[in-house]
């Protein structure tokens, strides 16, 4: 695997009811694209070979916030990037973590 991406996406909405549903579509998107992930409680890891791919899909993560109700959103992204490839998987760095 060549990158990885964490992405926490903060929907400017009072609601909390809103915040969740923006969020929850935001999740369904980044499902949508079929690349690996992992859901966590502050943020969604992404990865795959392709670094614009992710870029794109970090890109797409505002919009899908927007044309589900806020109108300001705030990203928190955390990159790594390999080109030769070598970068640890999420079940690298958390399978010796999960409960059996």
């Amino acid at each position: 695997m060549r990158a990885s991406v964490a992405i926490q996406v903060l929907p400017a909405v009072q609601d909390q009811e809103q915040m969740l549903k923006i969020v929850d579509a935001v999740i369904a998107y980044i499902r949508s694209t079929g690349l690996s992930y992992m859901v966590g409680p502050f943020e969604t890891t992404i990865e795959g070979d392709d670094y614009n791919e992710l870029m794109e899909v970090v890109k797409n993560c505002q919009l899908v916030a927007v044309k589900n109700g806020c109108e300001k959103v705030s990203a928190y992204v955390k990159i790594v990037y390999r080109p030769e490839g070598g970068v640890l998987t999420i079940g690298e760095k958390t399978g010796k973590y999960e409960e059996k």
